[in-house]
């Protein structure tokens, strides 16, 4: 269950600000159709966060204890880092294709994520947490945590939300996990 809480924050407070977040508000202000956006970034998303795991959990089965634990701790610091810096959309060049709504969303949403940090803090959370499905359930719930809403929202709210301190408790959020990770502590929730 820890697996599962851990990631499903972690990854909500994340994504929030994150370029696939602007990317749900966009595809919602362009083509209002909730539904078929909603379920794309599921889709793309649990595709793309059970790759990531799965790799997590290879690269955690092939190293040493305590290099995993440095590497552990190195990345989330490093995500915590890189939270900081804003994303930004470049361009607003996505075409509905023949393929529908459902499937751009699917497509552009998977893509999106490869080599983001959500992508890369399911890796490391993979790596920690021997529980594949737990993770990969908690990473997708906080991507629809803090992506359903821009989708309902769509501009309305984008320009008066405080990303710049969300991005900062996101950073914060993740050193912490660094911090713990590197001196060995365990969290521990029923």
């Amino acid at each position: 269950m820890e697996a599962f809480f851990v990631s499903a924050v972690a990854i909500t407070v994340g994504e929030i600000g994150d370029k696939t977040q602007l990317l749900a508000l966009l595809l919602a202000a362009r083509y209002k159709k909730p539904a078929p956006i909603i379920l794309g970034i599921l889709i793309a998303t649990l595709l793309n966060h059970a790759l990531a795991a799965w790799l997590g959990q290879l690269v955690a089965a092939h190293l040493d204890g305590q290099l995993l634990r440095y590497l552990l701790a190195a990345s989330f610091l490093a995500i915590a880092a890189w939270t900081l810096k804003p994303d930004e959309m470049e361009g607003d060049g996505i075409n509905e294709s023949r393929y529908g709504v459902f499937l751009l969303t699917c497509f552009t949403f998977f893509l999106a994520e490869i080599g983001d940090k959500t992508q890369l803090a399911t890796v490391a959370l993979a790596a920690k947490y021997n529980d594949l499905a737990m993770v990969v359930a908690g990473t997708t719930l906080g991507m629809l945590i803090a992506d359903v809403p821009a989708v309902f929202l769509g501009k309305i709210a984008a320009p008066s939300f405080p990303f710049k301190y969300v991005r900062w408790c996101a950073a914060a959020l993740f050193a912490v996990l660094g911090l713990l990770v590197l001196s060995g502590v365990e969290l521990k929730f029923i």
